[in-house]
């Protein structure tokens, strides 16, 4: 006799009140759908970037996400609606979540029976009891307070991969799994897959179940095609043996006359009357895109159709309707690069297109509406003049002055290959300094020069992965090779103009050779991230920051990116960790478990005139943070008169060639803002005029001064105030 686990936990409901100001705030591109759910006027749609409700009426939209909500997750792999309008939602990390229009309950691992966070499937029965599939750990039931587990250790489960629940109207659960299909009658347990020939012409992955309204089960599988199970007989429907143009099923609803609507992978929709097949695809229909992710079927026999990337659609029989399920205008969920202009305008790098966000203005440039040679950016950097330079994939440099567009590729720059730019970094004379997939570039605006292992001494077969450059001008250039490429990665490079040197394990106190992110301090030393943590050299000494000395947390390793803020912070950014602050002594990590971070995997790090954090990540979009609450530039003036005066650190720092200068003034003063050189001498004036009291910002430019401390003061009143700034070219 087989016993299955039932366990019964203490359940704390929140409702979550936000303040004005949230410490977090996401843009996410959320048009990659999930999962639908029809109730009433509404539909319900899950996406990877968070929850939707769309009034079928109005059309109007509410987004829930981590931020802005009790989800715990952003990733909605599920959603079923109960008899009293709660809604049960499954999610990636987060586990199972009930939302009953102002609640959030959630159940995880750590709080209920709930065997694994990642919940596929959802379906409920006539007595209230919610079925639960998971990832990796079976199938549980939960009774309102009881949770019972099924697994292929205590019940008859042929997998623990839950990837579809439907119930008939007899009661009987069946279950599909990656092993085959189950019906569960009772205590009696019958699987059908391969094993036991029932299913042995069919692929045993099964994705998607539907009951029709004669009891049969239309089964969806991942390569098998689609199957009719009346009971008895096993019908089986292929793009060999009929109309169906995929093989790769991925859902199916069943309308009102007994049409059987199914998506999927790459073929469009189809409709199966019994008899006929009518396919729609974006060459016949306006159906946006093939890959069919979710379909639902209103009261009035609207179907509701979920796509991969294209949002959701309504098809009403003659009429498509489009419905942009994305919570902003990021064209991508895939931030490779962020950089902030003079005038604060953010300008960001997807894998489609560049994104340029001024105030509450958003700006898309791509293939089709601009010169922009290639879609995805790897790299932005921008020049003293304001010049956007962006690396593509694969399609040379761009310059981008606000209007025209230059593209630089070997045909007409001189260099041996067009393969993708990782990293741009720009000198003290302004010259580009750009990294290849083996070979590093400097351009002075005219000249082309390709420092590669033929003439120089860069090392041979390297992966360019990052650049930085020291107040001394000396280039710091960090390698890496991908883990599936035979020939091993040279480390960190140094390069005076004339001569290089290699950093390695052999040689240093690097234990890797694989170098991911550098930044350089005011005191000049290297922050180096690598595939083995963090790294700082002082030109003499190295120390590491790793899991070996409990340094870093034990699940960080891999450092992506590194900022560094106007007070020294360090703002490390990790593929699989999230986001770790470092203040020289105290670590602090922000991940999507304790964070409103959407993910853990964290591409770029920009921080802004207001101390923003902006953060780019993979599957994520951008999240921005700051302590105590995001600011916007509009939100700065809006406020009320400030109530002191202060003085603010510069941003960036340290920068090169320009940098931005912000002060409240609680009154009317003549201000006087003026800037010093180490030894005391008065190198620029930034102010002298009487101002109005509020936030104000100002901007020196210091390209004619050489690399050093710099410090500034202002006086205002009886008000006076230094801060340091470094400028390094």
């Amino acid at each position: 006799m087989k016993t299955f686990l039932m366990l019964s936990f203490c359940l704390l409901s929140i409702s979550i009140l936000y303040a004005q100001n949230p410490e977090w705030m996401e843009y996410t591109y959320g048009q990659n759908v999930l999962s639908t759910a029809i109730e009433g006027n509404n539909v319900w749609v899950g996406t990877q970037e968070g929850l939707v409700k769309i009034n079928k009426v109005s059309g109007a939209k509410t987004f829930f996400n981590k931020v802005n909500s009790g989800l715990p997750d952003n990733y909605i792999y599920s959603i079923v609606i109960d008899s009293s309008g709660n809604k049960w939602i499954g999610t990636r990390y987060g586990g199972l979540v009930e939302y009953n229009d102002t609640t959030w309950t959630i159940y995880n691992t750590a709080n209920s029976g709930l065997p694994e966070n990642d919940v596929l499937s959802i379906a409920i029965d006539k007595s209230g009891n919610k079925w639960i599939g998971t990832a990796d750990s079976g199938l549980a039931k939960f009774n309102g307070t009881d949770w019972t587990v099924y697994n292929t250790t205590n019940s008859s489960l042929p997998g623990n991969t839950i990837t579809s629940l439907a119930i008939d109207s007899s009661g009987n659960k069946w279950i599909g799994t990656q092993d085959g299909i189950v019906k569960i009658y009772g205590t009696i347990w019958t699987v059908y897959n391969n094993s036991n020939s029932i299913l042995s012409y069919a692929d045993d992955f099964v994705t998607t179940i539907a009951i029709d309204g004669l009891g049969n089960k239309w089964i969806g599988t991942e390569y098998g095609g689609l199957i009719m199970f009346d009971g008895t007989n096993w019908t089986f429907y292929t793009t060999s043996n009929s109309s169906l143009p995929d093989n790769w099923v991925t859902t199916i609803a069943i309308d009102g006359s007994g049409n059987k609507w199914i998506g999927t992978q790459q073929r469009g929709l189809a409709k199966f009357d019994g008899t006929n097949w009518t396919l729609y695809t974006t060459s016949n229909s306006s159906l946006p895109e093939n890959c069919i992710t979710t379909i639902a079927i209103d009261t009035s026999g609207n179907k509701w159709i979920g796509t991969v990337d294209n949002g959701l659609t309504k098809f009403d029989g003659t009429n498509w309707t489009l419905y942009n399920t994305s919570s902003s205008s990021l064209p991508s969920d895939n931030i490779n690069a962020i950089a902030i202009d003079a005038s604060g305008n953010k300008w960001i790098g997807t894998s489609n297109g560049l994104v340029k966000i001024s105030g509450t203005t958003w700006t898309i440039y791509n293939t089709t509406n601009s010169s922009l040679p290639n879609k995805y950016i790897y790299s932005l950097a921008i020049d003293g003049a304001g010049n956007k330079w962006i690396g593509t994939d694969s399609a040379g440099l761009t310059k981008f002055d606000g209007t025209n567009w230059t593209v630089y590729v070997p045909s007409n720059s001189r260099w041996r290959n067009d393969f993708y730019f990782t990293p741009i970094a720009i000198d003290g004379s302004g010259n580009k300094w750009v990294g290849m997939f083996m070979d590093v570039l400097e351009f002075d605006g005219t000249n082309w020069m390709d420092y590669n292992n033929s003439i120089s001494g860069m090392p041979h077969n390297n992966g360019i992965t990052s650049i930085a450059i020291d107040a001394s001008g000396i280039k710091w250039i960090g390698t890496g090779v991908p883990p599936d490429l035979m020939f091993p990665s040279a480390g960190l490079v140094e390069f005076d103009g004339t001569n290089w040197t290699v950093y390695n394990p052999s040689n240093s106190g690097l234990k890797t050779s694989n170098i991911w992110a550098i930044t350089i301090d005011s005191f000049g030393n290297k922050w180096i991230g690598t595939d083995n943590g963090l790294y700082k050299f002082d030109g003499i000494n190295w120390t590491a920051y790793n899991i070996t000395n409990l340094c870093l947390p034990n699940y960080i390793y891999y450092i992506s990116s590194i900022v560094i803020d106007g007070s020294g912070n360090k703002w490390i950014g990790t593929c699989g960790g999230g986001l770790v602050k470092f203040d020289g002594i105290n670590w602090t990590v922000y991940n999507a478990a304790n964070s409103g971070l959407p993910n853990n995997y964290i591409y770029s790090i920009a921080i802004d005139s207001l101390g923003n954090k902006w953060i780019g990540m993979d599957h994520g979009g951008i999240a921005i943070y700051k302590k105590g609450g995001v600011t916007s530039v509009k939100e700065t003036a809006n406020k009320n008169t400030p109530e002191a005066f202060a003085l603010f650190q510069n941003y960036p720092n340290p920068f090169n060639p320009s940098t931005n200068i912000s002060f409240n003034l609680p009154e009317k003063s003549y201000v006087s803002i003026k800037v010093f050189d180490l030894l005391g001498r008065e190198v620029a004036t930034l102010a002298a005029q009487t101002m109005s009291a509020g936030t104000h910002a100002l901007q020196w430019n210091a390209g004619k001064m050489p690399s050093g401390v710099y410090f500034y003061r202002l006086k205002a009143g009886t008000f006076t105030q230094t801060k340091k700034l470094v400028l390094l070219k």
